[in-house]
């Protein structure tokens, strides 16, 4: 059974692209992310604007495709993360809480005590489970950035 997954779009860390030569003569460029998650792309411009992009952050645009048990992830399209408004903290508080959040999440099937529910948690019992973990997080992130500014302010740069 053949099964196509088209137009997927994804920001990825760009660890390493490879260009292999076949014994077709074609060349293949294969891109690595930072989670080693593979892209591969039989189109030269594509695999060379690819290669701009080692060891920066880039959105890859990829299609799946599953023939005879096998997996490919054909790379369609590469190009730099759009900047925007979401991605810039409105203040500084606000940076520690969005990662403490997203590392509660994280966490949630460790602090909840099973990673497959038999049943929905409520989510009020589910806020005041990860709450107390996600405010133990801000505050050693806040910790840890005020020891660093200390520290830049008084000339250390270790």
């Amino acid at each position: 059974m053949t099964g196509v997954v088209l137009d997927v779009e994804r920001e990825v860390q760009v660890r390493h692209v490879e260009e292999v030569a076949s014994r077709s003569g074609t060349t293949r460029y294969v891109l690595r992310d930072d989670e080693g998650n593979e892209y591969t792309t039989f189109r030269p411009p594509i695999g060379r604007e690819a290669q701009q992009f080692e060891g920066k952050r880039a959105v890859v645009t990829f299609h799946e495709e599953e023939r005879r048990g096998f997996r490919n992830v054909y790379l369609d399209g590469i190009a730099a993360p759009q900047e925007s408004d979401r991605d810039q903290p409105a203040d500084d508080h606000e940076r520690p809480d969005e990662a403490a959040w997203n590392t509660a999440l994280e966490a949630a099937p460790w602090i909840v005590g099973t990673r497959e529910p038999h049943e929905p948690v409520p989510a009020d019992e589910l806020y005041e489970r990860l709450h107390p973990f996600k405010e133990l997080v801000a505050e050693d992130i806040r910790r840890s950035e005020a020891a660093d500014h200390q520290r830049r302010s008084d000339g250390d740069t270790s």
